[in-house]
């Protein structure tokens, strides 16, 4: 039994691409708790659903069990291990590595979270 991957109560439950997403709202925020499956690869699972060449999306939160890497369009990487907090700006791919689901706590104001956290809309080099 792993309580990190227990149904959330009073939680919104969705799964796309094979990524599980209950979402608690709170305030004008929204917490996530998001379980990415071993193999997962958003260039792979996503982009055929959501049709953009990259996640467009901040995430803010804490990567409670796993890995998580990935590349933005320029080159630059990040590797996330947990635990860790993570903050990933918009334009990038990203994958599960292992073979652990990773589970990432994330904290967003949907379309606002980048402005709100202090993070580029879009990886900037630098």
């Amino acid at each position: 039994m792993n309580p990190l991957l227990d149904e959330i109560a009073g939680a919104e439950h969705q799964k796309i691409g094979g990524v599980r997403v209950d979402v608690v709202r709170t305030g004008s925020a929204r917490v996530k708790r998001i379980i990415y499956p071993p193999g997962f690869r958003w260039s792979k699972d996503m982009k055929p659903l959501v049709k953009t060449e990259t996640c467009l999306h901040a995430h803010v939160g804490f990567l409670a069990q796993g890995r998580i890497r990935g590349a933005y369009a320029d080159g630059c990487a990040f590797d996330y291990t947990a635990p860790c907090v993570v903050a990933i700006e918009g334009g990038h791919d990203a994958w599960v590595e292992g073979g652990e689901a990773a589970v990432l706590v994330q904290f967003d104001a949907e379309q606002q979270t980048a402005r709100l956290f202090g993070l580029a809309e879009r990886h900037q080099h630098g």
